[in-house]
């Protein structure tokens, strides 16, 4: 995947200050044990040290992913930037009593499996001083303990709690009931506000209460500068490089269109109190504003059949992506929001097996927004992943997993009618797939489409 290239403030640099502690993203892996005692049910995962870390940073924790993957993930390592500071000559007035990083007092071995089939593998969580907390685990091929200078444990006050997600290996134990489990692991509180930053680690255990506070840790961003966030020129820059083509289904017949094409064309705005609509003004001076009686008005189409018909179809050709740019991860990745309006959204398509029953007027409404979001990582500016606002909820997927136009431009497909955004064309069901009942939501590629890299604006 091609990056962005930025220059100015600290956006794309490879490295990143969160206030006491500066951190690198390390994508360069060292196998030490791949793990496939499952029989088929899964490929099994294999655990990373990571590799090539520069002088001066220490590692946080090992990695681990499933096989039938490509290797594409990444850890942070840190440094101390007061103790280096120190040690380059310079002083302060007044020295923290405890340093940002320390090494562990030492470790407890939490796992280990040895099979015919495979090494042997040791999983070692390690015991962070009084104080401090761990941020991830450490992975041998024998049974001796690592070495406490194998890795740093991080100041209680500079990291913040997190949790387990999307679980990647559950294996038997041969010691108890209980399976033994890895998951990936993301900070608790996780939006736009909140300071909590991924360090890639995994967490493992045979015994996962969702009340319980997990023994790793996140690292926190104590600088609220954000530094690393794009400025507004790399923001477009961002856009035109990455920015989705979105693709409408052939027989699509609530197009999009932009809000002003909207007002301009006929939408009314109505109020309890009233029975008469007003035309809205394109530019909205005369929408509800405040928040407070928001519940009183509503948008609707006009009372003549063909003005009705006009605004339900949209003007493709005026249509536009709205785009929000707001940190993620404590400001580690940028997630760029694209909303796309259509003035209608159509009646549903209910599947019961194999027959599709058409609905008249269920789950049509006035106005109808819909969005995707592309995570850019700020250390690198690369393309991390695209969420998808599908109906019934939503999904992360890896830009490895994407379809893409044009190089680096992923692809959005909108779905018939009722416009939710999907990774790839199909037919998705919002109901139960086991018993093959649900609204269908069919997506397929088509000449209705929005290029998003010249059709997007930052609002």
């Amino acid at each position: 995947m091609c990056t962005v290239i930025s220059s100015g403030r600290g956006f794309a640099t490879g490295r990143m200050c969160l206030g006491e502690i500066e951190v690198i993203q390390i994508t360069k892996f060292e196998s030490i044990w791949s793990c496939n005692l499952l029989h088929g049910k899964s490929k099994g995962v294999t655990f990373y040290r990571p590799a090539g870390i520069p002088d001066d940073f220490f590692c946080l924790g090992y990695y681990c992913q499933p096989n039938d993957q490509p290797l594409r993930g990444y850890v942070l390592v840190a440094r101390d930037m007061v103790a280096t500071r120190l040690e380059d000559g310079c002083t302060q007035d007044s020295v923290l009593e405890l340093p940002a990083l320390r090494k562990p007092v030492n470790y407890s071995l939490v796992w280990n499996a040895d099979s015919n089939k495979n090494r042997c593998g040791y999983i070692w969580f390690p015991n962070p001083p009084v104080g401090y907390k761990a941020m991830g685990f450490v992975v041998t091929d024998n049974l001796e303990e690592p070495r406490p200078e194998e890795l740093r444990c991080v100041r209680e006050d500079l990291t913040e709690a997190c949790e387990a997600c999307d679980r990647v290996l559950a294996m038997d134990s041969k010691l108890s009931q209980d399976q033994f489990q890895v998951w990936n692991s993301r900070p608790c509180k996780r939006g736009m506000l909140c300071s909590g930053v991924s360090v890639g680690t995994f967490f493992c255990s045979t015994y996962l209460d969702s009340d319980e506070e997990l023994e790793v840790a996140c690292l926190k961003n104590t600088d609220s500068s954000l530094h690393a966030m794009p400025n507004l020129n790399q923001i477009h820059a961002l856009i035109e490089h990455f920015g989705p083509t979105v693709f409408f289904h052939p027989d699509e017949v609530y197009l999009p269109s932009s809000v002003q094409w909207f007002f301009k064309n006929g939408a009314l705005l109505y109020h309890e109190d009233s029975e008469n609509g007003e035309p809205i003004d394109y530019r909205g001076s005369n929408l509800p504003s405040g928040g407070e009686n928001d519940s009183d008005f509503w948008i609707d189409l006009p009372n003549d059949e063909d003005a009705r018909n006009h605004l339900k179809g949209g003007n493709i050709e005026s249509a536009e992506l709205y785009v929000h740019v707001k940190p993620a991860l404590g400001g580690t990745f940028t997630d760029i929001a694209m909303w796309v309006f259509c003035p209608f959204n159509g009646p549903a398509t209910i599947k019961i097996g194999l027959v599709s029953i058409a609905m008249n007027k269920i789950g049509q409404h006035v106005g109808d927004w819909e969005h995707f979001t592309l995570r850019v990582s700020n250390f690198t500016g690369e393309l991390w992943q695209a969420y998808f606002s599908e109906h019934s909820g939503g999904r992360w997927v890896d830009a490895s997993d994407l379809e893409f136009i044009e190089g680096n431009k992923p692809i959005v497909y909108s779905s018939k009618y009722g416009h939710s955004s999907y990774p790839h064309p199909g037919t998705y069901l919002q109901g139960s797939s086991k018993f093959d009942i649900g609204v269908r939501n069919d997506a397929a590629r088509s000449k209705f489409c929005i290029d998003s890299s010249t059709n997007g604006e930052p609002i």
